[in-house]
């Protein structure tokens, strides 16, 4: 899978089959499900579900609790679009598949 496959598959009822959790919580994000993608992340204990949980909040508007998230993930907000960095966490996990 790369990044425009990933990408397709949003015109898709369901996130591609072969997508780890990680995608799958991202898919639904953009899929304007945020609550799914948050019920798939919150409760793991690494540094991808930390980014990924950070970014979640970042785009809720909540930048107390995406900071912490992103210390989880030692990272810091970034500057940029929250397009740019979903597609930025989306294209990094898939290159570690």
């Amino acid at each position: 899978m790369n990044l425009p496959t990933f990408k397709a598959s949003l015109s898709a009822p369901a996130p591609p089959p072969e997508a780890s959790v990680y995608m799958q919580a991202l898919w639904h994000e953009a899929k304007g499900n945020w609550d799914k993608a948050h019920v798939l992340i919150q409760d793991l204990p690494d540094k991808d579900a930390a980014w990924i949980h950070a970014y979640l909040h970042r785009k809720e508007g909540d930048s107390w609790n995406a900071d912490y998230w992103y210390s989880w993930a030692d990272r810091k907000r970034p500057d940029c679009t929250l397009q740019e960095e979903w597609d930025n966490i989306a294209s990094t996990l898939i290159e570690k598949a």
